[in-house]
């Protein structure tokens, strides 16, 4: 399960002012839950349009952007753990420490994770954090 949904890649896409009911999974929900703000009435409401000609997108578009964003989201997990291990250790590189050669060889270790083949953090061996 994703925490991404057709939302974020709508606004991914650069779309603004729009309203959606539901989380459409086809194009004909996408076109029945979507409607674009194309104005304002004399009140300042605005004004919906279900047009799919005024939407700024198409279904295909924010399907194929959700896609992408969804086979991404591994590996931005695994970046968000290894920076935060290593911001965990940032103190080691302080002016008025010097760092043993295991502590470099861990922070070295952590940055090269994401170009270890790794796909994601059920995927990756974490270096052991020297003492």
């Amino acid at each position: 399960m994703t925490d991404i949904r057709i939302s974020d890649a709508i606004l991914a896409l650069g779309v603004n002012e729009w309203k959606m009911d539901g989380e459409p999974t086809s194009e004909a929900e996408f076109n029945e839950f979507f409607c674009k703000v194309t104005g304002e009435d004399e009140n300042g409401t605005g004004i919906l349009s279900s047009n799919p000609s005024d939407f700024g997108t198409t279904w295909a578009d924010v399907k194929a952007k959700y896609d992408e964003m969804v086979a991404a989201k591994p590996m931005a997990d695994l970046r968000v753990e290894r920076d935060r291990r290593l911001v965990e250790t940032d103190w080691w590189a302080s002016s008025d420490l010097t760092m043993s050669d295991a502590q470099k060889k861990y922070r070295t270790d952590l940055r090269n994770i994401p170009a270890s083949g790794a796909t994601g953090l059920d995927d990756v061996t974490w270096p052991t954090k020297p003492e």
